[in-house]
């Protein structure tokens, strides 16, 4: 394979390949090495010019926040890590965002596009064969040139007809590899763009876990919020009591209320970020928001945190999309590379055309009427040298930035794991203390009501307790919302949601 990866080696090829073709050997020379010089040129059509590519190394380290849940290695399926939240409702959901979401068929449209462009490229690596068969009428004009002078003639007729039926083909020769980088590129590209829609899948079916999990966390929130509201408004109507019968000071009373009052505004807070997630949702299923909020009116039980299993760097650089699509995007621009540089040696087309012309149908497929044709044309940029160097440094600066554009996407993608991961831990590091939080607060809202029934202490002090309790049970639910959160956000980070590593390429045949 020819390889050319420094500009000057290029440079000193090409005006030796120069010099060698303006040289004037003798005759018998020339003719002698003809057939085998035009073996040697026909042969170089599998060499391509350009350095060829090689895949960058990525040395990451083990992740550090990966076992902060001492996970065992479960077997959760990261394709459709949805089901294993085991929630029917959830399922539901992501299968009507993959299925609807117009995101997803825009990034299939343009799949189809690179495809397109792919095809194309290979295409100009064929000959092309044009067929163009014609018939024409027409009447000579007797005022004409040809006509003033024909028109004298015995036999001269003003209406004529003409018959042509031809076929014109046309190729490229690839000689040193540059059609064949640029389909390269554009196959690279198109590769980089189906990457791209696999991350909008792993986008949107996070997103809509990321939504559902938060409609589950403000209602179970609703709910805890009603009931301190009728919790106050218990212990304000009490002191109300009290200050009628001037057993409890204006002051109480004022408190009371202000507690009834913070209880009571906390829901409309509540329900306009409920109903941003519910819209929200519904966008991202492909509807109009609105239409299936109805669906989730009823509660659901928290959902159980499904194991996700050992995380490796290599993990992530092949699952991630983002990565794949970085990746193919930095060998789309070494094969630029190659492209630009082809244009330093010369380029070779052959045409020809076979075709019958005649002025009567009945003499059209004949020996006389048939009109063969054939030419080869050679074009060479090799007063062009300036601008094939500028073409040259910017393909390699484009293979500059892409190459760091790839190392900034690794870096990136690992921190989207170590802070999905931390967060997951502490989130449930949180929800443990929380739960041991409302158990000790249960309890002692339980020994208040006995201590009341005993008439050992007042009522007030039994609607404290359990306003205490519903204080820690709404911190607990929104816990339980970020913890499934946080869990989405790690399913997201390691690449989870599109179908796989080896088989997610085939999503463009969708």
């Amino acid at each position: 394979m020819i390889a050319g990866s420094h500009l000057g080696h290029e440079r000193m090829a090409v005006d030796h390949t120069a010099r060698a073709m303006f040289m004037k050997p003798s005759r018998d020379v020339r003719f002698a090495r003809t057939p085998l010089s035009l073996a040697a040129m026909l042969s170089l059509g599998a060499c391509a010019v350009g350095p060829n590519y090689k895949a960058p190394h990525s040395d990451l380290a083990a992740f550090h926040n990966v076992d902060l849940r001492g996970y065992d290695g479960g077997q959760t399926s990261l394709d459709r890590w949805w089901e294993s939240f085991h929630d029917a409702e959830l399922v539901r959901i992501e299968q009507r965002v993959l299925t609807q979401n117009l995101d997803l068929e825009a990034a299939i449209g343009r799949i189809r596009q690179a495809h397109g462009a792919a095809e194309a490229a290979a295409a100009q690596m064929l000959p092309t064969l044009d067929f163009a068969p014609q018939a024409s009428a027409y009447r000579l004009s007797n005022e004409g040139l040809i006509g003033r002078i024909a028109h004298n003639f015995p036999g001269y007729n003003r209406d004529q007809r003409a018959y042509d039926m031809h076929g014109v083909a046309s190729w490229e020769l690839d000689l040193f590899g540059g059609l064949r980088r640029g389909h390269e590129a554009a196959r690279d590209e198109a590769e980089a763009v189906v990457a791209q829609s696999a991350g909008v899948r792993v986008s949107v079916a996070g997103e809509a876990a990321d939504a559902y999990f938060q409609i589950r966390g403000y209602q179970a929130r609703l709910r805890v919020a009603q009931d301190q509201i009728s919790t106050d408004r218990h212990l304000f109507d009490l002191v109300q009591q009290k200050r009628d019968r001037g057993v409890a000071s204006q002051r109480e009373l004022d408190q009371a209320q202000a507690l009834l009052q913070f209880a009571r505004e906390t829901v409309p807070v509540l329900r306009v970020a409920l109903e941003v997630q519910l819209n929200r949702l519904d966008v991202l299923m492909g509807a109009q928001p609105g239409t299936y909020a109805q669906e989730l009116a009823f509660a659901s039980p928290s959902p159980a945190i499904p194991p996700i299993g050992n995380v490796t760097p290599a993990d992530i650089l092949r699952r991630r999309p983002d990565i794949i699509a970085a990746e193919r995007r930095l060998a789309a621009s070494n094969a630029r590379i190659g492209q630009a540089l082809a244009d330093y040696y010369p380029k070779l087309s052959l045409s020809g055309a076979l075709g019958f012309q005649s002025l009567s149908v009945n003499k059209m497929f004949t020996p006389a009427g048939f009109g063969p044709s054939a030419s080869g044309a050679l074009r060479w940029r090799i007063f062009d040298f300036g601008k094939i160097d500028a073409e040259v440094q910017q393909a390699k600066g484009a293979h500059a930035e892409q190459l760091a554009q790839y190392r900034s996407t690794v870096l990136h993608a690992a921190e989207d794991v170590e802070n999905a991961f931390m967060a997951l831990a502490q989130s449930e590091k949180r929800g443990d203390d929380l739960r041991t939080e409302v158990a000790s607060l249960t309890q002692a809202r339980d020994l208040s009501s006995q201590s009341y029934k005993a008439g050992v202490i007042p009522l007030t002090d039994v609607l404290d307790a359990n306003r205490q309790l519903l204080e820690a049970e709404d911190r607990q639910a929104d816990n339980q919302s970020e913890t499934a959160r946080a869990a989405v956000r790690s399913f997201r980070a390691i690449g989870g949601g599109w179908e796989g590593a080896a088989d997610g390429l085939q999503l463009a045949s969708r």
